[in-house]
């Protein structure tokens, strides 16, 4: 029993910890600028529960985004059309990128934040590997697209985090139409365009 109530009391931590940080980095310019000392505060625990639960500010981050993200990532995985697995591929990858775009649109702090995170490269990261890998097999399934690999990598470089805020942030285009350029671009590349 005293073994739950310590799991129990553990999941409630993580949870107030990913609310208060993520109420802090998106009160911020960037998370990365959020010191684990203000979240610690934030969430009332100790900084070394931050530590030891998440690592770092970096691990905090990306359990912030992974929270976030899971959603859309539970409706590719398990979701009907137009997302789900069932879709045909000539509607599912449109509409793959268009909803990691949204999603990066909607949280481009995070999105940031992860792309610039000391990594070396956000290709190596999970979740660039999961979308990459779900895009990729999607192509597969597209009569004339061989190179499903390239091709998968080359239309997730069209939502990278630094494009969307370069167009979004710096250059002031209206989120509706960065969306119709995406969806333009990737017509495209199938040869509905």
């Amino acid at each position: 029993m005293a073994e739950r109530k310590a799991r129990a009391d553990a999941l409630r931590n993580r949870e107030t910890v990913l609310a208060a940080a993520d109420e802090l980095f998106a009160r911020s310019a960037s998370p990365r600028t959020v010191s684990m000392d203000e979240i610690a505060a934030a969430a009332g625990v100790g900084k070394g529960t931050l530590f030891r639960r998440f690592g770092d500010r970096t691990g905090l981050i990306r359990a912030v985004f992974e929270a976030r993200i899971e959603p859309l990532r539970t409706a590719v995985t398990d979701g009907p059309a137009p997302l789900g697995p069932a879709t045909p591929p000539r509607e599912r990858v449109p509409a793959l990128l268009d909803a990691l775009l949204r999603f990066k649109l909607d949280n481009r702090h995070l999105s940031l934040a992860l792309e610039e995170a000391g990594s070396g490269s956000p290709y190596q990261a999970g979740h660039y590997t999961w979308w990459h890998g779900t895009l990729r097999d999607a192509l597969r399934r597209l009569p004339g697209h061989e190179d499903a690999d390239f091709t998968a990598h080359a239309l997730l470089a069209a939502t990278r985090a630094d494009l969307v805020e370069h167009l979004a942030g710096e250059e002031g285009t209206a989120p509706a139409r960065i969306r119709a350029q995406l969806a333009a671009f990737v017509g495209r590349v199938l040869g509905q365009g």
